[in-house]
């Protein structure tokens, strides 16, 4: 791909490019708050969300249009570049009627094609900025095919953002990191910026400053974090939003490393074991929750906890799979006896109740 860069006039090209601005612009008072006291701290692009796609209806789903003015506002008095999410075309034509900057594209939206199709075909013979997200699920052909929609319709200035990816299982952020993805996208297209959302990976503002700097340690270009005026009172997403005062903070702390990270690195390495550490961790959780319900299940029908035969099965055909994959039998053997001896101890404490 033949892109050309992100960066508009008056934003510093220095990493990390930094967009801000609250989940969901809420008020017109709401908005020209926020977006003066990120102004103050430097930020230079106002996001916030006008059209809100929510996973089930009868939420907060955004004020619509009627918020646009409001960030011309922001524009004209502050002189930020502002930025929104599209969904279809009719959301395409708003934005731009209403001299939006960027534009950009949700999970939800990047998971159908034929949405990304509709935005794309309402983009033709526009020169405007456009992010990517990442699809819902873990498909990076998915997420390369949206961006390549958006790039056949014309537009240059491309990037992607990681925002992590959904799970239905309990875990320890909101949508799990899989750092290996965003990686194996910028192999595939080296020259395409990436841009890390840590407000929707951890779901949580005390998760923002190590998942910022993770990106950072990866070679992200840049962060695209919910700030608000006031967190705790915001109409949607309040957890994972932080005051300006808190996003300065992280922003001075950020460790910036100049040298060029690749999928070889130390750096990159470390973090991949840490999203497999995190993977792994949840795995095991979800593993005890279904050795609970067999603990009910044997309390229910009077069973005995341990049941030889099974459990001589598991380590019989286990040691054997890991084997084949590698891994040195003595080795799988004691991670499979400490798991039984935690899955035991949890099923005795649960018929015991």
């Amino acid at each position: 791909m033949e892109l050309e860069s992100i960066i508009l006039p008056g934003v510093d090209k220095k990493r990390p490019l930094v967009i801000s601005g609250p989940c969901s612009a809420e008020s017109e008072e709401q908005v020209m708050n926020t977006a003066t006291e990120l102004a103050k701290i430097g930020i230079k692009i106002f996001r916030a969300g006008i059209w809100k796609p929510r996973t089930k209806p009868g939420g907060f789903e955004g004020v619509g249009e009627i918020g646009l003015p409001w960030l011309e506002r922001v524009k004209k008095e502050t002189g930020m570049y502002i930025a929104v999410e599209v969904a279809t075309k009719s959301h395409v034509e708003a934005a731009l009627n209403h001299n939006v900057d960027i534009l950009w594209i949700g999970a939800r939206t990047t998971a159908n094609p034929f949405a990304m199709q509709e935005i794309a075909d309402a983009l033709v013979g526009v020169d405007i900025p456009v992010l990517v997200k990442n699809p819902v699920n873990p498909d990076l052909e998915l997420w390369i095919g949206g961006i390549e929609r958006i790039y056949n319709a014309g537009i240059k200035k491309i990037a992607a953002i990681h925002r992590g990816f959904s799970s239905y299982d309990k875990k320890i952020y909101r949508n799990l990191p899989s750092w290996h993805i965003p990686i194996e996208l910028r192999r595939r297209i080296p020259n395409l910026p990436i841009i890390c959302d840590p407000s929707h990976i951890g779901g949580k503002r005390e998760l923002i400053a190590p998942l910022s700097q993770q990106a950072m340690d990866l070679g992200f270009d840049g962060l695209i974090i919910e700030s608000h005026n006031c967190p705790d009172c915001a109409w949607s997403d309040k957890s994972q939003q932080i005051t300006p005062d808190t996003l300065q903070i992280i922003l001075d702390t950020l460790v910036i490393r100049d040298t060029t990270q690749t999928t070889e690195s130390l750096s990159s390495l470390r973090r991949q074991i840490d999203d497999l550490d995190d993977q792994l961790l949840e795995l095991l959780a979800k593993r005890m929750r279904v050795s609970g319900e067999i603990a009910t299940y044997k309390k229910q029908n009077s069973m005995p906890v341990l049941q030889t035969n099974r459990y001589d099965e598991i380590m019989t055909k286990r040691i054997a799979q890991a084997q084949e994959m590698g891994m040195g039998g003595e080795f799988i053997k004691t991670v499979l006896e400490a798991i039984h001896e935690e899955s035991v101890r949890k099923q005795i404490e649960l018929i015991n109740k």
